[in-house]
């Protein structure tokens, strides 16, 4: 079974460096060659390495935190951490839109159950938010800083709340989020669903358009990563709304994603109304533009700019908006170029390689530059991991490898140690909880998400797909073993050779849509399962090239302690749930939700115990101090929250109303408990 892979896999992964085979120094040697758990490639080893070891985020896995660990079975979906009871639109933006295309089930349904905790309790012009202070009454289509059941925050909730404009950046980027998720998986019934709430939330956005320019007024802590933001200082001492560029960039490129479900929904009424309103979006933008090309933070009614670098006054670099414009395609190659210039002109901005809000301090919040409001520390030139993972999308956009490398490196410094917290302090250097044992959040996974999802960059329309490659050149030959979501269709990545893309071939076939930067596949013409090898440069198809051997497993010791209590009570439940799998699977009912969500229990069993293996091996540095009973128990208690939460979905299977629900229930009720 699966499960029984799953120690194998763990350790051929640890095993990664006796996997790698060196060229001999002559000249006709292939190039090095790199088999791994999630990729396998020849050419760089180290950044295949990196790939893979990013991958192995987001499944199961003894040795390092995991995707599987936010789950919360109060919502059947994720949470942002142990210490942030609820889900972040800022804070998940990054990672969640990286990770789309290769995101699985059950982690597709956690995902989605999750966000609706923003649209299931969305402004409506009524509804009353969180308790005091927090119950404020929204307009209607507005989204939130954070919401868990029976509780949503419509303004950014820390800081000078009673001056706090709506969740303005917020709810753009949440109608971004959901619209990618609906794109991806072509689900009719959840287009239907779904369409008149992010119709909603983009007629509250227009309420804020100024038609002499087309551009949108937002207040104190209206952006995305608020409440850095103070909005317009007037005269009077009072904070108003000025022209936020951010909420430009973020809203077209919400606007691109919408205008692409309702032609899926084949509304051409609506296509064309959110087509103009972007069009217009984008002829503002000039206004918002320096002479070097890139983008300042806001603009004032009365003509004073915010963040235009070394002026005297408000002469910081806005990043936000910047590296957004390149990762969203908002900007073009040429501005692209310009903007990413100016970026790699500051080292300030990137101290210790993840990328920082800003630089140098602000000098424009309503709070004075100390304390956690002090440079470094917060939303003032803290690191945010959601913000990085949209720069290194920008990265593989211009062929930066270099930069999306040292990220990727950057964040296995605090990996490795479990310390994936948010937001880094001391300028992205170190952690913000610093007295727990280990650290876990959400946003943190944002680099490791785009360090792959920047290889293809995946632009999901109504008609097709289109794959841009962006593969670092010292990589000959490089295999993507997960597929790639395409609504009910599964994609295999394989790339071959350096430079444009010269031939593709789809299931062995030759494919004739592709251009030298990109490969189109139209829905209707791509196979349900396609393998497609895209040659580069002067590269040719390698023939008759036999599948890699996965490499023997060595010994592992078997754990010489009894597992804790908490461990053995959830083995008394793997022939149950094992049992239920296979019915399942048995009945057609393998591939649904609640049989991934079994599988995926069962795995975080196995899981535990690989650790508790590899570490009586010697495999597996232990952890320091009490950091590594707190990482053990980490790892028992996703696996018992897994179990808490199918137990409670499965009860109320009992009820539902879908038939597919209800015989899934019924195949539960008939294993023996």
């Amino acid at each position: 079974m699966r499960t029984n892979r799953i120690v194998q896999t763990a350790v051929l992964a640890l095993l990664a460096t006796s996997i790698a085979v060196t060229a001999s120094p002559a000249a006709t040697a292939p190039e090095p060659r790199f088999n791994g758990q999630h990729y396998r490639g020849r050419g760089d080893i180290e950044y295949l390495r990196l790939l893979d070891t990013a991958r192995r985020m987001f499944e199961p896995d003894p040795e390092l935190q995991n995707l599987s660990m936010f789950y919360e079975p109060k919502w059947d979906g994720f949470v942002e951490g142990p210490t942030w009871d609820a889900w972040w639109i800022q804070n998940s933006y990054g990672t969640t839109y990286s990770i789309l295309p290769l995101l699985r089930e059950p982690f597709v349904t956690f995902l989605q159950h999750a966000q609706d905790l923003w649209f299931d309790q969305m402004g409506d012009g009524h509804r009353t938010g969180a308790a005091p202070p927090f119950d404020w009454v929204a307009p209607d289509g507005c989204l939130c800083d954070a919401a868990r059941p029976g509780w949503i925050v419509y303004k950014q909730g820390d800081g000078r709340t009673a001056i706090h404009d709506w969740g303005m950046e917020f709810t753009a980027a949440g109608v971004l989020l959901q619209s990618e998720l609906l794109l991806i998986s072509r689900d009719p019934d959840a287009l239907a669903h779904y369409l008149p709430r992010l119709e909603r939330s983009a007629n509250f956005i227009e309420t804020r358009r100024d038609p002499t320019n087309n551009l949108f007024l937002a207040g104190p802590a209206g952006n995305l990563l608020a409440p850095s933001y103070a909005g317009w200082h007037r005269p009077d001492g009072s904070y108003g709304q000025a022209y936020l560029a951010g909420l430009s960039i973020t809203y077209i490129a919400a606007l691109d994603r919408l205008i692409e479900l309702e032609k899926l929904a084949h509304h051409p009424a609506q296509v064309s109304l959110y087509t103009s309103r972007r069009d217009l979006a984008k002829q503002g933008l000039p206004r918002l533009t320096t002479e070097d090309g890139y983008f300042i933070r806001s603009l004032d009614p009365d003509g004073v700019k915010h963040g235009v670098f070394g002026a005297p006054q408000h002469g910081y670099f806005e990043a936000s908006p910047n590296h957004d414009a390149i990762a969203f395609r908002v900007a073009d190659d040429a501005q692209s170029d310009k903007i990413y210039r100016k970026i790699a002109s500051l080292p300030g901005l990137r101290p210790y390689d993840f990328v920082l809000p800003n630089y140098p301090s602000y000098d424009d919040m309503y709070e004075k530059p100390e304390g956690l409001w002090g440079y470094g520390t917060w939303v003032n030139g803290g690191h945010w991991s959601t913000c990085e993972a949209r720069m290194v999308l920008a990265y593989y956009r211009l062929g930066q490898f270099d930069d999306a490398r040292k990220s990727m490196r950057r964040l296995l410094t605090f990996a490795e140690r479990f310390r994936m917290d948010n937001p880094l302090t001391k300028c992205g250097s170190d952690v913000y909880q610093p007295n727990v044992p280990i650290n876990l959040c959400y946003d943190t996974f944002g680099p490791a998400a785009a360090f792959m999802r920047g290889l293809f960059e995946y632009l999901y329309r109504a008609n097709g797909l289109t794959l841009i490659p962006h593969i670092p050149p010292a990589i000959e030959e490089l295999q993507q073993l997960d597929p790639v979501r395409f609504g009910q269709k599964k994609l295999f990545l394989t790339t071959v050779g350096r430079g444009p893309v010269t031939a593709v071939k789809v299931n062995g076939r030759n494919w004739k849509q592709f251009d030298a930067a990109s490969v189109f596949l139209p829905y209707d013409k791509t196979p349900s399962v396609a393998h497609i090898e895209i040659l580069l440069g002067n590269a040719k198809s390698p023939t008759g090239r036999a599948s890699v051997p996965a490499s023997p497993d060595s010994p592992v010791a078997l754990e010489t302690k009894p597992p804790s209590p908490e461990l053995a009570a959830l083995d008394q439940r793997v022939g149950q749930l094992r049992e239920f799998h296979r019915r399942l699977g048995k009945t057609g009912l393998g591939e649904t939700s609640e049989a991934a969500h079994v599988q995926l229990a069962l795995d975080c069993i196995q899981t535990a115990h690989c650790r508790q293996r590899l570490l009586q091996a010697g495999r597996i540095k232990p952890l320091a101090g009490p950091a590594e009973a707190a990482a053990d128990k980490s790892y028992v208690e996703t696996a018992q929250k897994l179990c808490t939460g199918l137990d409670a979905v499965l009860k109320s299977s009992e009820t539902a109303t879908a038939a597919t629900s209800r015989k899934i229930y019924a195949i539960w009720r008939e294993i023996p408990h």
